[in-house]
């Protein structure tokens, strides 16, 4: 029976160990995690949206994932009776210059097998949501919001139940890799496993460097902020709205997202983090930094993104701005009061050209399987990321499942 470590212990990294313990019952399993706590980083530091998968490329490794991830997501969290609402989302079109790419959008959903989207007019735009204004939406009446860590802390329930250890508190500093297993060390000591799979997130590029793996992808963080709007408009929105993605800018934009708690968030902006993991924007991580600072690609990055960037820092500096801009889609939202909560960090992939890495990216290096890029909908997918990876492991080494 194989040996299994899995570094990382957010939704991924349980996602991953939990399906190790369904096609390997009683296989020797680690967990390690650096944090004290699971779902400490992008798994805690989300909106909780389940996407439909209306955006990717059809064929696309994001595509399949977040469809065969979404039944699956939502088969687990029905199970384990935990948060799962299929509240809805339009994706609004406010200006005629937007609508072929809106509708390039509802082709691709379509595609990809998303049921029931629909371009919907001003009247059905009001129908789905009162106080929402367009010209032209996507309807994708599934699109559904959830409580990921509370699903991390279930699959890693399910793991502890499977005999698994969990070792948080637990920072792997390197990692020998050959073609007969790996040995992890952390400050505990040394072991050795037949397969280790790396869900490290923020720090996936530095733990595939320990395995041997590649230079790029590399990650740079950006934070996202996101702002709870005050008490009198928790109920303004029935679901979600979604500005259509503008290619001049590389990320989506400030949008209008229900919580499964009740409370309606608006944002994110993102702008370059001084810090993986700065959470509250006043800590700056010298060694991060310096590792931003540093990388030829960011820079070039930065040179074709420079008016995205102004944008940008409008918003983190003015929230009166940051609100404005979703007001566009909600009128009744003109001068309401907000509070910022938390900050997420996205772990954006970038390749050397300083391009932004789209698709999921796992990189498989002797025994090491590593996630390199799984930005969203990798929550939405992890359930079917870790079919993959444990597909293409088992396949990989000859592993047969009891």
């Amino acid at each position: 029976m194989p040996s299994f470590a899995v570094i990382g212990a957010g939704i991924n990294g349980a996602a991953v160990a939990r399906e190790i313990t369904r096609r390997f019952p009683g296989a020797s399993l680690t967990v390690f995690e650096k944090a004290a706590t699971a779902a400490a980083h992008q798994s805690g530091h989300n909106s909780g949206v389940v996407h439909a998968g209306l955006y990717y490329e059809p064929g696309s490794l994001k595509a399949r994932l977040c469809r065969r991830g979404v039944g699956l997501i939502r088969d687990y969290a029905r199970a384990k009776q935990l948060p799962y609402e299929e509240c809805g989302k339009l994706v609004v079109a406010l200006r005629e210059a937007e609508e072929p790419r809106l509708h390039a959008i509802y082709d691709r959903a379509v595609a990809n097998g998303v049921p029931g989207v629909e371009l919907v007019g001003p009247d059905r735009i009001r129908e789905i949501e009162p106080n929402a204004v367009g010209r032209l939406a996507l309807h994708s009446p599934h699109t559904a919001i959830m409580d990921y860590a509370a699903v991390t802390r279930a699959l890693l329930d399910d793991v502890r139940a499977a005999g698994g250890d969990l070792r948080f508190g637990t920072e792997v500093v390197a990692m020998s890799n050959t073609d007969h297993g790996c040995a992890v060390t952390t400050g505990a000591g040394t072991d050795v496993f037949d397969v280790v799979i790396v869900c490290a997130g923020l720090q996936s590029d530095r733990l595939a460097r320990m395995a041997g793996g590649a230079e790029y992808p590399k990650i740079v963080p950006f934070f996202g902020q996101y702002s709870k709007l005050a008490p009198e408009h928790r109920t303004i929105l029935n679901g979600l709205v979604y500005p259509v993605p503008d290619p001049a800018f590389p990320f989506l934009g400030v949008h209008l997202t229900k919580r499964v708690d009740g409370e309606m968030l608006v944002g994110p902006n993102a702008f370059l983090s001084f810090g993986r993991e700065n959470y509250d924007g006043r800590h700056i991580d010298v060694r991060d930094s310096l590792d931003v600072a540093t990388t030829p690609a960011f820079w070039k990055f930065a040179a074709h993104n420079m008016r995205a960037a102004a944008r940008e820092f409008g918003a983190v500096i003015s929230r009166k701005r940051f609100l404005a801009q979703a007001a566009a889609y909600v009128p009744s939202l003109e001068g309401a009061h907000s509070t910022p909560i938390t900050r997420g960090i996205r772990a954006q992939a970038m390749d050397e050209n300083g391009g932004l890495v789209d698709d999921f990216v796992i990189e498989h290096i002797g025994r090491v399987s590593t996630i390199r890029n799984a930005p969203s909908p990798g929550a939405t997918s992890s359930l079917a990321i870790a079919e993959h990876i444990l597909d293409t492991v088992a396949d990989a080494h000859g592993l047969q499942p009891r």
